[in-house]
C-alpha cells in the first residue's frame, strides 16, 4: 500500500497533530506500507514527521493561495463579490501550483491520496494522477463555508470516501456532499505516552512573565487562536470569578494558520485583558511546543469554543493528563464526555455558565480528582493510535482495486 498525504500546513494545530498520531499508528501497524507527506509549509510537523522515518516533500503554498480562506465571508451580495474578486487575483497563482502538485504526485504514483484540510481536498482531488484514489480526512464542518460547502458538492465525484472526525462532522459532511461518496466517521487519537498524569511541566508564570506564586489553582484554555475557540468567553468568565478565589488564568497556544480574518490576535486579546482588569490573573504563555507540559501545569482546563467542535482534540489531551475539563457542549466534543462522569460542561459562549462550572471546580478538590481520574480511563480505552489505524485500515484497503 501507498499513501501520500496532504497537508496545508507544517504547523501543528489540531487537524496536523490528528495527521502525526495517525502516521505513528499506521507506521506501527503497517511497517511495510509506502507513505509520504507533501505539506505547503515548513514547521515542526516536518520535522516529526521526518522522525518517524516518513519522507517529506515542502512545497509551499504562493502567498496569495495561503492567505485565501472563506471563513467569516458575509451573506451579502457585496461580501460574496469581494470574495469571488479574491479567488479570481488568486486563480493564477492556484493553477500553477496545481501543475506543480501533479507533477509531484504522479512521480510517487501512490494507491491513495489522504488529503488533510479544505484547500488540499480540492487540490488533491484535481491532481489525482490515474489510478490514484482521493480520501478526504475533514476535521472541520464544511457546511459552515458556503463556498467550500459548494466546491466539495461539487467535486465529490472525484473523491472515492471521506474520513470525518466525529459522527457530528460526518453527518454534516453527507448533508454538503448528498451521499455522492461514502463518509465514515473516525476519532483522532492521541500519544497517550506524551499525554500522561506524570511528566515534565512548563513553568506557566515564568514563560507568561507573571510573578511567581505558590498557593493559587491554575486555570487554562489552550487552543490556536481561530475566532471561534472561546477566548473572549474564558477571559469574560475569569472576570466573573469571585475575587476571593485564588486562581489564575492562562491562554496557552498561538496564531497556526494564515488565512485572513481566521484569527484573533494577542493585541486583540491582552486589551480585552486590560478593560476586565484582569492584567494579574491572566499569563499569555505562547506556543509550547510541547502541549502536554502546559496541561499537567494547569489544575483545570478549559475548552471554550463558541461553535459546534468538530472534534476536540485538547478535550482528549486534557482527559488523557488526567486532568478535570470544562467543555462546550455541541458538535464533536460532546461525543467525547459524559458531563458530570469525566468532565463537566456548559452553554457555548455563555461566561456565567463557565465561570460557575470552573468555580465549582476550584472549590471542591474532591470533584477535580474524579473528574480527572474518569477522563484518564476514557483516554486510555478510546483515542489510542492502534485503535485509529485500524479502523482507517480497511477503508484504504477497499480503495484499492
Amino acid at each position: 500500500m501507498s499513501i501520500v498525504f496532504l497537508s496545508p500546513s507544517g504547523q501543528l494545530g489540531g487537524a496536523e497533530s490528528a495527521l502525526h498520531e495517525l502516521l505513528v499508528g499506521l507506521r506501527e501497524c503497517h511497517p511495510s506500507w509506502s507513505l509520504r507527506l507533501i505539506v505547503a509549509s515548513g514547521g515542526p510537523l516536518v520535522e516529526s514527521v521526518e522522525a518517524l522515518g516518513v519522507p517529506v516533500d515542502v512545497l509551499p503554498f504562493p502567498a496569495s493561495v495561503a492567505r485565501l480562506g472563506d471563513w467569516g465571508v458575509g451573506r451579502g451580495r457585496w461580501a460574496r463579490v469581494k470574495f469571488l474578486m479574491r479567488c479570481a487575483a488568486t486563480a493564477l497563482a492556484a493553477v500553477g501550483y496545481l501543475q506543480r502538485l501533479r507533477r509531484l504526485l504522479r512521480s510517487n504514483q501512490p494507491d491513495v491520496i489522504h488529503t488533510n484540510g479544505s484547500k488540499m481536498h480540492l487540490l488533491g482531488a484535481w491532481a489525482r494522477p490515474r489510478g490514484s484514489a482521493v480520501l478526504w480526512h475533514l476535521h472541520d464542518y464544511a457546511g459552515r463555508r458556503p463556498f467550500t460547502a459548494r466546491l466539495l458538492r461539487r467535486y465529490a465525484g472525484r473523491c472515492a470516501a471521506v474520513v470525518a472526525n466525529s459522527q457530528s462532522v460526518a453527518d454534516d459532511v453527507r448533508q454538503v456532499c448528498g451521499g455522492a461518496v461514502p463518509v465514515h466517521p473516525v476519532w483522532n487519537a492521541i500519544d497517550l505516552d506524551r499525554f500522561a498524569p506524570d511528566g515534565p511541566r512548563i513553568d506557566l508564570d515564568a514563560v507568561s512573565g507573571l510573578p511567581a506564586v505558590g498557593d493559587v489553582l491554575r486555570v487554562g484554555l489552550v487552543a490556536t487562536f481561530a475566532r471561534w475557540k472561546g477566548h473572549e468567553t474564558f477571559l469574560r468568565a475569569l472576570a466573573m470569578l469571585p475575587a476571593s478565589l485564588r486562581v489564575r488564568g492562562y491562554i496557552v497556544g498561538g496564531p497556526v494558520y494564515e488565512t485572513s480574518g481566521s484569527q484573533t490576535s494577542v493585541s486583540e486579546l491582552r486589551a480585552l485583558v486590560h478593560a476586565l482588569g484582569l492584567e494579574d490573573r491572566v499569563g499569555f504563555a505562547g506556543f509550547v511546543p510541547d502541549a502536554s507540559t502546559a496541561m499537567r501545569a494547569l489544575d483545570i482546563v478549559v475548552h471554550a469554543s463558541t461553535d459546534p467542535e468538530p472534534f476536540g482534540l485538547v478535550i482528549a489531551e486534557a482527559m488523557a493528563c488526567q486532568k478535570p475539563v470544562v467543555v462546550s457542549r455541541a458538535g464533536g466534543a460532546l461525543e467525547l464526555i459524559e458531563p458530570g462522569v469525566n468532565a463537566l460542561a456548559f452553554t457555548p459562549g455563555e461566561a456565567a455558565e463557565l465561570a460557575r462550572r470552573i468555580e465549582e471546580l476550584v472549590r471542591n478538590a474532591n470533584l477535580r480528582e474524579r473528574l480527572g481520574r474518569a477522563g484518564r480511563s476514557m483516554a486510555e480505552q478510546r483515542f489510542h493510535r492502534r485503535r485509529v489505524a485500524s479502523e482507517l485500515t480497511p477503508i484504504y484497503e477497499s480503495l484499492v482495486h
